[in-house]
């Protein structure tokens, strides 16, 4: 038979672990909202940057040098491809910590 004495902490450690839950979200609203904005900056700057960087780096090699291969292309590309792998990282960082956020409680 078990012990009602038990039963009461595990049903109190419960609705303990609820309301942590409840607090957190309804103090962190603000900054969730100001949190995904910065969020979103932060991937759209990833990608952005480094394919501006390989457009402009490219266009520069395309009027010093007379080959047959676009630089401009080729380094946008490889731009656009970096700034893919630098969102994943961010959005895989805050992911993970979002997620160690929700294994705590």
């Amino acid at each position: 038979m078990s012990d009602p004495h038990d039963s009461h902490e595990e049903f109190s450690r419960r609705i303990g672990a609820k309301e942590r839950r409840k607090l957190r979200a309804r103090g962190g609203k603000d900054k969730g909202m100001w949190f995904g904005l910065g969020m979103m900056g932060t991937v759209g700057w990833s990608v952005v940057t480094p394919t501006l960087v390989g457009a402009l780096v490219g266009r520069w090699l395309d009027s010093r040098l007379q080959d047959t291969v676009s630089w401009t292309l080729t380094l946008l590309l490889i731009g656009l491809a970096i700034g893919c792998l630098n969102a994943y990282y961010w959005v895989r960082k805050a992911s993970g910590t979002i997620r160690r956020r929700h294994d705590d409680d």
